[in-house]
């Protein structure tokens, strides 16, 4: 029998596969051709184009993943040097005056009775807290219900509110020794009031109004909606909402107002020089004068005859609105847990 010669699948120009069945089902030796060769892509071809754009995509990803790497890194170590830098700068200032302070405490700074050899800083520490009772019983009260007026009664971009918020910006940036010109100007000569402690005071209420007006507004911004509509829901009316509902919510961002304004009070002495006056003794009425610590700290270094004295008072002018800080976070924290249970 004649074995004919099959020719190969390429020479046919049918698929190896068809080819190689048909030989085996036919029983004939199958010759095989030129092994299949795998198609590659020709150069200019829109596969080799669409690689090359594949390519050149990752690496541009690669490279602005490595830029946007850069760029966290580098706006990290810039604020956390930062923060470096004014917490270095804050022990440094603590410790220079703790340093230069401590030595030159002697009991004798704490006589109720001020004399020209001891120099007591006790009458103008208790009324630094006097100034600080009074201002805040004056502008405490305006400050929280002009806030609760531009909350609650006004809409956000009325003309009451811009006007408000206009004025409180720019009382804000008054300097201080405009008030004191002021206070003396008005308080002092117009109304009579004389360089007292209520002089002193109504002028600490102008300067320290706009911070606290600010700080409450914004903690009654904070309190979420859903308190007041579910407060009204219930039946109470808006004045009952107000005092029962929002200003407890608000009550830690007010105290944080309130923690400002005291530091603000406490080391304030260029209005206070001009209204309060800066009599040493102890104060025992609204009409008397009175020295607080600052602007007995500021009389002493004036001097020059009392330097270490002066470093002891900035010691305890300092440890005093410390200790302020810490006994209102203390109240707001308390506050907080109590109201988140």
């Amino acid at each position: 029998m004649k074995t004919e010669r099959i020719p190969s699948a390429l020479q046919l120009n049918v698929p190896a596969a068809s080819t190689s069945a048909a030989a085996v089902s036919s029983g004939t030796p199958l010759e095989l051709g030129t092994p299949p060769r795998f198609s590659q892509p020709v150069p200019g071809s829109r596969r080799q184009k669409n690689r090359r754009k594949g390519q050149s995509s990752s690496s541009f990803r690669q490279g602005s993943t490595l830029r946007r790497r850069f760029a966290t890194l580098l706006q990290r170590g810039l604020i956390y040097g930062a923060a470096l830098v004014v917490a270095g700068f804050l022990f440094y200032l603590i410790a220079f005056i703790f340093v230069n302070g401590f030595p030159a405490l002697r009991a004798d700074l704490f006589s109720l009775v001020y004399t020209s050899e001891n120099v007591s800083m006790l009458p103008a520490l208790v009324n630094t807290g006097s100034m600080i009772l009074l201002t805040l019983v004056i502008a405490l009260p305006l400050g929280v219900l002009g806030a609760v007026y531009l909350t609650e009664y006004t809409r956000p971009k009325s003309r009451a509110a811009s006007l408000i918020a206009a004025a409180a910006e720019v009382l804000s940036s008054v300097p201080s020794i405009v008030f004191g010109l002021f206070g003396s100007l008005f308080f002092v000569r117009f109304l009579e009031l004389g360089m007292s402690l209520i002089s002193g005071a109504l002028t600490m209420a102008l300067i320290v109004l706009p911070l606290i007006l600010r700080t409450s507004q914004q903690a009654l911004s904070e309190v979420p909606q859903s308190l007041r509509e579910g407060s009204l829901a219930l039946g109470a009316g808006h004045l009952h909402t107000i005092f029962k509902v929002v200003l407890p919510a608000a009550f830690p961002g007010i105290l944080s107002g309130t923690i400002l304004a005291i530091g603000r009070i406490t080391g304030e002495s260029a209005a206070l020089i001009f209204t309060a006056g800066t009599a040493v003794t102890l104060v025992t009425g609204l009409d008397q004068s009175a020295r607080t610590l600052a602007v007995h700290m500021y009389s002493l270094a004036s001097e020059g005859l009392h330097i270490p004295q002066t470093w002891a008072t900035a010691l305890i002018l300092l440890v005093a609105v410390l200790c302020l800080n810490a006994l209102s976070a203390l109240i707001r924290r308390f506050m907080e847990r109590r109201q988140h249970g």
